[in-house]
């Protein structure tokens, strides 16, 4: 009788899911074309100046500036007659405060375009100071989906990690101060008109967020296998992503100074990217972005340390996807059943976590805030996200508990 109650109960998330999956399936994303290759951010000013932009918002991280690593890209712009304006005054997850402030930058300096340099946060800061330049509303109207009426200025993105995938999806988050949230604005005009992966722009990023942001776009490849929107181009990307991850992050970790293993990971992130812009996410996200709202958790460390507990979560139905991911990424032979390995794809995630130095649980949970953590990500998820598994407000908060070091150490 539970079961069927619970059958009944998800009846709306289901129907609700499938009338989306069929719309997505109608949209017409964009893919970004990518200059590719060593030294190519030195370059990306001359695709820059194809769209007659004279003078750009650089937006960007401070310590990125402090390192040097725009000089050469700074250098070819003013090469190319292009003036930029530099806009630094981003915080890890990007506040309303910081899109009125870049916006301020823009209009008194009279630029029209936007480039975002930097990881997922310059780009959905510099994504949504882009959209505010045209789309003349609030943040709040345009959370959610397909809110923007009016195409960006020009807007590129020039991405210095590999994990969120950003420069090619219709997402960009920002965080509320006032109540501690995070919110989604998902739009195919987010989109960047172009993006560059040039290797050399990563070769210093430090090991332990080549380890999150690799566990990033792992997340994004797996949550959208094994979600209910997938097609052949989102399992074809999500594949594609997962195996190269699986395989070289560890010992991209451990050799941040090879170049063909940088290139590998920009391509697994951009590829999962193109798989979850087309097919959502899942619980892991709205964990994460709980997280980063509440506590200001950085995004890709609480996908790492969640991803494992949802998998588990949800693993008798996604068995087979899981599974498949496990085969494909070279974790087991034929003959293995289908339990056997997805049960060896969340080993081998768990065993890469802790090679690389991710936590087991989230260190700025709460005991206390796992309530009301609970029903935000339990907002979030519920209807929106097409996972395997719907989940139910005891359930969240069983999970937050074992992520939580208060309560499970």
């Amino acid at each position: 009788m539970k079961r069927v109650i619970k059958s009944l109960q998800n009846v709306p998330y289901r129907t609700s899911h499938l009338v989306m999956k069929q719309t997505f399936k109608l949209l017409n994303f964009p893919i970004p074309p990518v200059l590719k290759g060593p030294g190519m951010a030195r370059r990306f000013p001359e695709i820059i100046k194809l769209t007659g932009v004279t003078k750009i918002l650089v937006v960007t991280d401070r310590s990125l500036l402090s390192m040097g690593l725009l000089d050469s890209f700074l250098c070819a712009l003013e090469t190319n007659g292009i003036e930029a304006v530099i806009f630094d005054n981003i915080q890890s997850n990007p506040t309303f405060e910081n899109i009125e402030a870049g916006l301020a930058l823009y209009y008194s300096t009279n630029c029209d375009g936007v480039v975002a340099f930097g990881g997922g946060s310059p780009i959905d800061c510099g994504k949504i100071i882009a959209a505010k330049v045209t789309n003349r509303k609030s943040i709040e109207k345009m959370r959610g989906l397909f809110k923007l009426t009016s195409k960006l200025p020009p807007f590129f993105a020039i991405p210095t990690t590999t994990g969120s995938g950003s420069e090619g999806t219709i997402y960009a988050f920002i965080t509320n101060v006032q109540n501690h949230e995070k919110l989604a604005i998902i739009d195919p005009k987010l989109i960047a008109l172009a993006t560059v992966h040039d290797p050399e722009l990563i070769l210093s990023l430090p090991p332990s967020l080549t380890a999150t942001t690799g566990m990033d776009a792992l997340t994004h490849a797996i949550e959208a296998y094994i979600g209910k929107y997938d097609t052949p181009f989102v399992k074809d990307n999500a594949l594609h992503a997962t195996e190269i991850i699986i395989n070289n992050l560890e010992n991209c970790f451990h050799n941040g100074q090879d170049i063909h293993l940088r290139s590998k990971m920009q391509q697994a992130a951009f590829d999962s990217g193109l798989a979850f812009t087309r097919a959502y996410v899942g619980y892991t996200h709205a964990i994460a972005h709980a997280m980063g709202g509440y506590y200001s958790v950085p995004h890709g460390l609480a996908n790492a340390i969640v991803l494992p507990y949802i998998l588990e979560f949800s693993r008798k139905l996604s068995e087979k996807k899981l599974a498949e991911l496990a085969f494909y990424s070279g974790l087991g032979e034929a003959m293995f059943d289908d339990e056997t390995l997805s049960k060896l794809l969340i080993e081998k995630i768990k065993s890469m976590n802790a090679n690389m130095g991710i936590p087991k649980t989230i260190y700025a949970l709460k005991a206390n805030d796992i309530p009301e953590l609970a029903k935000r990500i339990l907002k979030e998820g519920n209807p929106t996200y097409p996972v395997p598994r719907i989940m139910r407000f005891q359930e969240c908060c069983d999970i937050l508990k074992m992520l939580c070091p208060e309560i499970s150490q």
